[in-house]
This record gives structure tokens, C-alpha cells and sequence, in this order.
């Protein structure tokens, strides 16, 4: 009798500790081809959020600050009308360049710089 308590106070020791560990797994952003078939972005509700909480700060793209002006009422005209965008040649576009370049790390996720980026390929449409 002895020994089957024994036995059995070991297997649940066992199974306390094998069912107690716990690993944290973080899997990395699923990988996009970033000229693969661009998705539909719209401006109004995709990427004017992203502009104004990212870009329209105080003293950086709001009126009277650095051009394009990138307040929801006005970012469209200013980046289209402003030359900010190329659709013949996305990646050329001033937009882009510098959402890739010195402005990353204000727009760091991928996914919202790729929603620019699908956004000029689409033709850059008021929507």
C-alpha cells in the first residue's frame, strides 16, 4: 500500500510540473509581399486615422506647420493636389519615400505604411 502512494504522489508531482510550465510563444507579423496584389484601402477611415493621430501633431503637419497638412479635413487635397503621390510609379511617390525613410517612426507599423503604399497603387482614390 506503501508503495502505490508512493508511486502515485510521484505521478502527480509529474504531472504538477509538466503542466505547470508555460512558455510564452510570440510569433512574428505574417510575412507580406509588399507587391503582391494591393488590398482596398480606403482614405477616410484607413489611413486619415492613421495621419491624424500619427501626423497631424502639434507643430509637424498642421496648419501653418510642414507641409502636406495631414488634419482629416484637409490631408486628401493636400496630399494629392500637394504632388505628394505618384501612382505611375508608387514607390517614387514623396509620400511613400518618406513614410519608408525619415517619418518611420512615426507610421513604425508595416501594415499602415503598406496600406499607404496599396492605397497609391490603387490609384489614389478619394474614398
Amino acid at each position: 500500500m506503501k508503495k502505490i502512494l508512493i508511486y502515485a504522489g510521484l505521478l502527480l508531482m509529474a504531472g504538477v510540473v509538466i503542466t505547470g510550465c508555460y512558455q510564452d510563444v510570440i510569433l512574428p507579423d505574417a510575412v507580406v509581399n509588399p507587391d503582391g496584389p494591393p488590398q482596398a484601402v480606403s482614405f477616410k477611415n484607413d489611413l486619415a486615422p492613421i495621419f491624424n493621430t500619427q501626423c497631424a501633431l502639434s507643430g509637424c503637419h498642421v496648419s501653418g506647420g510642414h507641409h502636406p497638412y495631414m488634419a482629416s479635413d484637409v490631408s486628401y487635397l493636400q496630399i494629392v493636389n500637394g504632388g505628394y503621390v505618384n501612382t505611375s510609379i508608387p514607390k517614387e511617390s514623396i509620400l511613400y519615400k518618406m513614410i519608408n525613410g525619415e517619418m518611420q517612426e512615426y507610421i513604425p507599423s508595416a501594415s499602415d505604411r503598406q496600406k499607404v503604399y496599396d492605397w497609391i497603387r490603387n490609384g489614389a482614390p478619394n474614398n
